[in-house]
């Protein structure tokens, strides 16, 4: 290979990384942005097929990432929040969201680039909030997409204008479907369509490529981008591929449909104003949205055929795979509710690990740490959605008393340790995290405090445990009466907070952070104490009202 060759290469690879680098930066500030509230918009948004198609073509506007858009989708998924029809509806409206970028990414908007850099910079450099860097984290995440954008042109333009690339091209593009093979591989190599569209218009529009080649092209392009998010999941359970492989057949679909069609769409594409690169891009745009249109009916059809083609297969080293909840046992009361109650233990567990990660969260800065305990709330999430589904299948059944007794106790203590998942995720992890955004520390003496608390609401947890499974009278009580010890941490730990603010030895930023940290830390004690409460109301030995009579 010659010199030229050689730097020609290096310059695509840097450019395609730069590309991708762009499209990283557009979607991690995007979600650092607005990611809750992206994420909590789209799950109202996937009740119905069409809203749903809707949700993930905007939100991948926002993010410019069909797969990031699928992944998200596949997280709802796997967290029981939608069901597997909206979600293939959201990856519908993802590839027509990704072709409408396409589309206004294909104009000469080379002006563009600079600005979108220079303000990006302006806004991440300058502003002290939060929400206005990442928001210039975008910014400069599009002027690297289009500047990453223009040089693939400008160095692939002049090397395929050769005779030895236009004889190449002529050769690998002679058969459509050669051409639709190597624009999948293309794509699949650079995880990008819009990328693999933007490059083929460009070598239509200079007649280097013919128009029906290049329409294959597009098509290749929508397949291998489906490959990614396959290849991704292919090691997880077939379950997790349902979406992946869902999609990828809708597309290998389409292109089977439309490959034969190519010369006649080529003839009606002439009437697009503008040349063969504007048909280009009109095709990518026209192709994806009729995919949509023509699968957004049968999609409970399919997703049947999905799930009788890769059945759930429980992990059990999933922490929120279910393992004690037997549809067998339904038909014996008395044994499901002892699955159901084993179960419940490893919410527990889950807790216990979320409250420990919770704790280390206040000392050192670990933020794949509070993923993976983000993680943890997930399938903490997951586990009880499965036993509230479990639970409701013989919940009409004969059962004694007793039975009905223990039933309400375990749906009320799995209630608890879910809310006290929640509190941790929300409240602790979302304190700790801005604690480490910006760069805050505790005192030895506040850790001691927060310490302190931790390990009084481990002992809860595992005290609340054993009330749970021994029916422990004696215990239960503890348990409650715990609760005057904990306030009594919680006062002496918020006075002293108070007097350092007072007498100026800590910032009113630190300081509030950990009367925020105390607060949600006693709003976990008290779902752990009332773990306690129906064995309590049963023996009645626990007072309706804390206030006193007026007597």
């Amino acid at each position: 290979m010659n010199l030229p060759v050689t730097h020609a290469v290096i310059s695509l690879l840097g450019e395609v990384s730069l590309l991708l680098w762009g499209v990283r930066m557009v979607h991690s500030g995007v979600v650092r942005a607005f990611g809750g509230g992206v994420r909590h918009w789209l799950a109202r948004t996937l009740r119905r097929r069409v809203s749903a198609m809707l949700g993930g073509m905007a939100v991948t506007l926002l993010l410019q990432s069909s797969t990031a858009t699928a992944l998200m989708a596949t997280s709802f998924v796997a967290d029981g929040v939608i069901g597997l029809v909206p979600a293939m509806a959201v990856v519908l409206g993802a590839n027509v969201g990704t072709a409408l970028v396409a589309c206004l990414l294909s104009f000469d908007i080379s002006w563009l680039y600079p600005m979108l850099l220079f303000a990006g910079l302006v806004l991440f450099r300058r502003s002290t909030r939060t929400r206005i860097r990442n928001l210039g984290r975008v910014s400069m995440g599009l002027g690297l997409m289009l500047l990453a954008l223009h040089l693939l042109v400008e160095t692939l333009t002049p090397g395929l204008a050769t005779p030895a690339a236009r004889e190449f091209l002529a050769t690998v593009t002679q058969e459509p479907l050669m051409a639709l093979l190597l624009a999948a591989l293309l794509t699949w190599a650079m995880h990008s369509s819009i990328a693999a569209v933007l490059l083929v218009a460009p070598l239509a529009q200079a007649d280097l490529v013919g128009i029906v080649p290049a329409l294959a092209m597009v098509l290749g392009a929508n397949l291998g981008s489906a490959l990614n998010p396959l290849l991704d999941r292919v090691a997880q359970a077939p379950s997790a591929l349902r979406l992946p492989v869902g999609n990828l057949a809708n597309r290998l679909a389409g292109c089977v449909l439309v490959v034969p069609l190519l010369p006649v769409v080529a003839s009606h594409l002439g009437a697009v104003p503008g040349g063969p690169g504007a048909q280009v891009v009109a095709f990518h745009l026209a192709f994806n949205v009729s995919l949509a249109a023509l699968f957004i009916l049968p999609l409970p059809w399919v997703a049947r055929l999905l799930e009788r083609a890769l059945p759930e297969r429980p992990d059990p080293e999933d922490p929120a795979s279910p393992r004690y909840l037997d549809p067998a046992s339904a038909r014996t009361p008395a044994v499901a509710l002892a699955n159901a109650a084993r179960e419940t233990l490893r919410m527990a567990d889950i807790v216990e690990a979320m409250l420990e990660g919770a704790r280390e969260l206040l000392r050192r800065d670990d933020p794949r740490l509070a993923m993976q305990l983000r993680r943890l709330d997930d399938g903490l999430d997951r586990l009880h959605g499965e036993l509230q589904r479990f639970l409701g299948t013989f919940a009409s059944a004969p059962m004694n008393e007793a039975e009905r007794a223990r039933l309400r106790w375990i749906l009320a203590t799995a209630v608890n340790l879910e809310h006290a998942g929640d509190i941790i995720d929300k409240g602790l992890l979302g304190l700790a995290g801005k604690r480490i955004r910006r760069r805050l520390r505790f005192t030895s003496r506040e850790l001691a405090d927060t310490d302190r608390m931790h390990e009084h609401l481990l002992a809860q947890l595992r005290l609340a445990v054993a009330v749970f499974m021994a029916q422990d009278l004696e215990a239960a009580r503890r348990l409650v009466e715990e609760k005057e010890r904990f306030r009594e941490l919680e006062r002496s730990a918020a006075e002293a907070q108070f007097i350092r603010l007072v007498e100026g030895r800590r910032g009113p930023e630190t300081g509030g952070l950990l009367l925020d940290v105390v607060r949600d830390l006693k709003r976990v004690e008290a779902h752990l104490a009332a773990i306690a409460h129906p064995l309590l109301e049963q023996s009645n030995l626990l007072r309706p009202s804390r206030l006193m009579s007026r007597c």
